[in-house]
């Protein structure tokens, strides 16, 4: 490494935010990444371990150490080539990626972990700002189409690596605009989308074609996709060489206690959707607010998160969070669980705005105002024990509530689409798929593969982006019998 003892020498370099009073006034990005001189010294911390176990802890493979290493040395080209080796699109997962690479980072044994994410934001946005990120048509064509259903992370790394070997590769998208969970599932001050924006301009300079307000697998569009165009599985394996489902896990875990049905109970994916279609100047019909409401979360993860600074920035009156497991700890036995990813209390930026949270609590029902509208909410303190819980007689309690969004995560992608296909399924749901061997990412229908939250579940984005680009290969060796694209 460029600084062999600079782990010694300089502790962790923080990207600064805002405070919490003033970003809770705006939507707008509140976190800026490290100045040249920080990034400098940031890097400067990357041991010469040996095995770079952070390498083994980012699902997509970056290169970290090398990366690292360059940025030390503020050769800053060089570190956005190795960075996109590996990474197609680093101004997102350097946003919003949870950073498991930092968990398994050797240093964190005794120490603070290199900030190889606030490193990976800055290399990106260097690089947008020198004007270094530039398409990269293929040429010669090869003739072959691809079908990709789907424009999230997964569906855009797909397209963007076999447009990149030369085929011609369209996207559908069942919305009006691209990005699918990018777009329309995180808040713009967690994720901008001017990023997005920029891609797409990337890709379609690319030759990367879309098909936006396409509902595929449908009888016919209803709802949101009333007016969309309906496009069947079989025209697309009638049109196109090879088709790659590359949706997200669309059905969201409910909770049917008395009351779900009463005006106020929502699913926080669409309190989230509605807030990112406001934020574009989409009008709305029913829009769901939190101003002035006493707002209450169900569900401990990253979508919870989201709806409390959501919530937040419409002026709630309170936010309580409710989770069913019990509270973590406050620090992880690192010699235990290194380089794993650890269960520990993880406090988001949303949370320092404001929320209350509670765990190991169950929902019992949600209290009617005599009007249709939820008033309140019931709940039960629970006892866990070797993994099982059980409710705490007498615990019972009443919280005020008058607007619920449920964020308990999501069960699988949309039965009707896979079904629409006829593809197979696994126990949860999901395509059945593997990922290794010579069929890997195919499914069980004649040239249609699966990549992403379909394949796998509900999971991170730099998840997608890995599946993305090794279907990607997977797709390229069935079309042409051998691939160059990078495994």
């Amino acid at each position: 490494m460029g600084k062999i003892t600079g782990f010694l020498e300089y502790s962790r370099r923080q990207e600064s935010s805002e405070s919490p009073s003033q970003r809770k006034k705006h939507w707008h990005e509140f976190i800026q990444h490290l100045s040249d001189t920080d990034a400098h010294i940031q890097a400067a911390r990357c041991m010469d371990c040996g095995t770079p176990f952070c390498q083994n802890g980012c699902p997509v493979d970056n290169i970290i150490p090398d990366f690292n290493d360059l940025v030390y040395r503020q050769d800053w080209k060089h570190a956005i080539e190795v960075l996109h080796s590996t990474n197609n699109f680093p101004e997102f997962t350097g946003r919003i990626c949870p950073a498991p690479c930092e968990a398994a980072c050797t240093l964190t044994i005794n120490s603070d972990a290199v900030g190889i994410k606030s490193i990976e934001h800055k290399i990106i946005d260097k690089a947008w700002e020198e004007g270094w990120v530039v398409p990269q048509p293929a040429l010669p064509k090869t003739g072959r189409k691809v079908a990709v259903v789907g424009s999230g992370p997964a569906g855009l790394a797909t397209a963007q690596q076999l447009a990149r070997v030369g085929h011609a590769v369209t996207i559908f998208e069942k919305h009006d605009r691209i990005g699918g969970l990018l777009r329309y599932g995180i808040p713009n001050f967690k994720l901008e989308k001017r990023h997005i924006d920029r891609r797409v301009k990337q890709l379609c300079s690319e030759g990367v074609g879309f098909r936006t307000g396409v509902l595929v697998g449908a009888a016919a569009g209803s709802g949101a996709y009333a007016r969309a165009e309906v496009m069947t599985p079989e025209q697309l394996q009638q049109d196109f060489d090879a088709v790659v489902m590359a949706g997200g896990a669309e059905t969201p875990r409910d909770l049917p206690v008395p009351g779900r049905e009463l005006s106020g109970v929502h699913l926080a994916m669409d309190f989230l959707s509605q807030q990112n279609q406001a934020a574009t100047g989409d009008p709305l019909r029913a829009p769901i607010l939190a101003t002035g409401k006493h707002v209450m979360v169900i569900g401990g993860g990253d979508t919870g998160s989201d709806c409390v600074g959501t919530s937040n920035r419409q002026a709630a009156t309170s936010i309580t969070q409710f989770e069913l497991l019990p509270q973590p700890p406050s620090q992880e036995n690192t010699w235990l669980v290194w380089p794993y990813w650890p269960t520990k209390l993880r406090t988001s930026s949303s949370h320092e705005e404001g929320c209350e949270r509670d765990w190991a609590v169950a929902t019992k029902r949600f209290n009617d105002d005599g009007k249709g509208h939820v008033k309140s909410l019931t709940g039960v303190r629970l006892q866990w024990h070797d993994g099982k819980m059980n409710e705490i007689a007498g615990s019972e309690f009443e919280i005020r509530a008058e607007l619920v969004l449920l964020a308990m995560g999501f069960i699988s992608p949309e039965p009707k689409l896979l079904d629409a296909f006829g593809v197979a399924k696994d126990s949860r749901g999901n395509v059945k798929a593997t990922t290794d061997g010579p069929a890997c990412y195919q499914t069980c229908v004649e040239k249609v593969f699966v990549a992403g939250d379909m394949r796998r579940g509900q999971s991170l984005v730099v998840w997608a982006i890995r599946e993305g680009r090794q279907c990607a290969r997977a797709v390229d060796e069935f079309l042409m019998g051998c691939s160059d694209l990078p495994r």
